[in-house]
């Protein structure tokens, strides 16, 4: 086996970016954990030192999609709207497809310079996940808990905290609220049915009150709102799993820019008006499937090489110890220390699987499936 062939084999791609990326994390995070002493100090300085930490972590994962898988990303964009990109704040509507769709969101907001401090509106559970979990708390990220009635007072405090945040960010958002199956598909068309709205044949029906919400919040500090559409050349089915083991994906990005004004303020209006939208989404990727491509200009933004120097800079910094450490425990010939160093590496894969089967189509949240039951009680 050549040398490429043996760095790139599963376990050695596992072994390291575990090791990597679970110890960096949690060095960040504890990091993290004592600029909680600068937020009453000097609020826009914590924030400032919470998206350059956040970056360390977040930028790792960019890393694996851009460099080390080397996936391919082309942006299909208006050119005027592409030289505003990355300077303006702006809410990103992503369609919800894929394991990696998430990833690729990063990739985008890297490209951009707005990586580090990019927010999203997220489940809660997701906040008690460690590293990326953790890291989003510091960056305040919007938390719900999918209970509108629960969730409308917090979310809305949390966008309104946004309004002076120092830094450009994208705020990106899944409308539909929850990854798109066959199961939650045929249940959202049923409440579609029911509601008199025209159904979808490659969406859910959008969630409007989170929209909204975040429109009402955030106007006049956001300048625009991102129509993003992701897609795959020849059907591929891209999971994070076959990222990290070195597999090239092919992804197709869409955006276009829709000034923040041309969306209506009455929350009834903006329904409607996301409504449409999702309907013109929806023959759009109609259009992408029967074509291969969009009606747009592709364009392949520069590939920044931030991500890969943070990734070489933890490496070397994490990688020294763990090899001194392993051939003093080869020179001490106790079995007990090998065995206890095994164990420690194969809970370390074991934690990053689980993080990874967060991503999975198959093992996503059952939030969605019991929609129609609750529309009807």
């Amino acid at each position: 086996m050549d040398i490429v062939g043996f760095l790139k084999s599963q376990f050695i791609c596992h072994l390291l970016i575990c090791y990597i990326f679970i110890v960096s994390g949690l060095i960040i995070n504890f990091i993290q954990l004592f600029t909680l002493i600068l937020w009453p100090i000097n609020k826009q300085l914590f924030r400032r030192i919470n998206c350059r930490l956040a970056y360390c972590i977040s930028s790792q994962m960019v890393m694996l999609l851009e460099w080390w898988s080397g996936t391919d990303c082309t942006l299909y964009t208006d050119p005027e709207s592409y030289h505003k990109y990355g300077k303006e704040n702006a809410i990103v509507i992503l369609n919800h497809n894929f394991e990696i769709d998430f990833l690729c969101g990063w990739n985008f907001c890297e490209r951009f310079g707005v990586l580090g401090s990019s927010k999203v509106l997220a489940k809660k559970e997701l906040s008690y996940m460690p590293i990326i979990g953790w890291m989003w708390y510091f960056l305040e990220i919007v938390f719900c808990k999918r209970k509108w009635e629960e969730d409308r007072k917090t979310v809305v405090q949390k966008l309104l905290n946004l309004r002076d945040y120092p830094e450009n960010f994208w705020f990106l958002i899944h409308c539909e609220g929850t990854r798109f199956t066959e199961q939650k598909h045929q249940i959202s068309m049923q409440v579609a049915k029911a509601k008199g709205l025209p159904k979808l044949k490659y969406h859910l029906l959008p969630r409007t009150k989170g929209f909204a919400v975040t429109v009402q919040c955030l106007r006049n500090v956001v300048s625009a709102v991102y129509d993003s559409t992701l897609n795959f050349r020849n059907n591929e089915n891209p999971t994070l799993l076959g990222v990290l083991n070195g597999k090239k994906y092919h992804a197709d990005l869409y955006a276009g820019r829709i000034p923040l004004e041309d969306v209506p303020e009455d929350e009834q209006e903006c329904s409607t008006w996301l409504h449409k939208l999702y309907q013109e989404k929806d023959a759009f990727q109609e259009e992408y499937y029967r074509t291969g491509t969009y009606p747009a200009i592709p364009i392949i933004p520069p590939r920044r090489p931030w991500t890969l120097l943070n990734w070489l800079f933890w490496a070397l910094l994490l990688l020294y110890p763990l090899f001194k450490l392993l051939i003093n425990m080869i020179n001490s010939g106790s079995s007990l220390t090998l065995a206890s160093f095994a164990f420690v590496i194969i809970i370390a894969s074991v934690g990053v699987r689980w993080m990874i089967g967060v991503t999975e189509i198959n093992k996503g949240s059952t939030y969605g499936n019991n929609d129609n039951k609750q529309k009807q009680k």
